[in-house]
């Protein structure tokens, strides 16, 4: 048996991901990357990116290394969605778990797996919006999630237990951060999702999925995402 869960229950990420039992799965070894971010002028980071330009920014299969496997993008889904125990993120709506909480029209993503291993995968997803919008939508998700530690959302019939906890931010990358752990739960078997979201002006940046992939490549997407030209 095997479950598929939305790997962001933010309405970030329209991948899905199977949960095997207990799984970490295997990560490269190589040593993430030292992020340096570059001075932009403010009209720079202000300027509103369009949904082809953010395509050319995420990453891709030479950017992660050797080992990875972009998937492709799934039809999007349309399941009734309840929200149990959390009535800050049942006021949300729906779509905060499903995909719908964010409509910014500028957007772009990418999901991979690692060597084949669906317990080792990492989607990418970037916005472009003004900051105050970007940062109010993208706030009030985490607000709501991490605000409450157990909840369960009921998706198709399917009802997923679902485990939250605020993480630090990385402080030295953008100029907003967030950062959440969420453990999805059902059926007796059980997967771990790290999400962090980092705002650089008029860009938004969420990188979700095995933490130890979140972790060693977070750095590099935003490098790339805030590149100019």
């Amino acid at each position: 048996m095997s479950l598929r869960v939305t790997t962001t229950a933010l309405g970030i990420t329209a991948a899905l991901l199977a949960v095997p039992a207990c799984s970490t799965g295997t990560t490269p070894d190589t040593a993430p990357s030292t992020h340096v971010r570059k001075p932009a002028d403010a009209a720079q980071r202000a300027a509103l990116l369009s949904p082809a330009a953010l395509e050319t920014r995420l990453l891709d299969e030479s950017d992660l290394g050797s080992g990875y496997l972009r998937k492709p993008e799934r039809t999007a889904q349309h399941d009734d969605v309840t929200v149990i125990g959390c009535p800050a993120l049942s006021e949300l709506g729906g779509g905060a778990t499903t995909g719908g909480a964010l409509t910014f029209p500028r957007k772009a993503k990418a999901s991979f797996t690692y060597a084949g291993s669906s317990s080792s995968e990492i989607s990418e997803e970037l916005y472009s919006d003004s900051a105050n919008k970007l940062s109010d939508g993208i706030g009030r998700i985490f607000d709501a999630m991490t605000g409450c530690p157990t909840y369960q959302v009921v998706a198709g019939g399917t009802a997923i237990d679902m485990a939250s906890q605020k993480l630090p931010a990385p402080h030295q990358l953008g100029d907003e951060q967030w950062s959440q752990l969420l453990t999805f739960s059902a059926g007796g078997r059980s997967t771990v999702v790290k999400q962090t979201a980092i705002r650089d002006g008029s860009l938004l940046l969420i990188v979700s999925g095995s933490p130890a992939l979140v972790d060693r490549h977070l750095e590099k997407a935003l490098a790339k995402a805030e590149r100019v030209g």
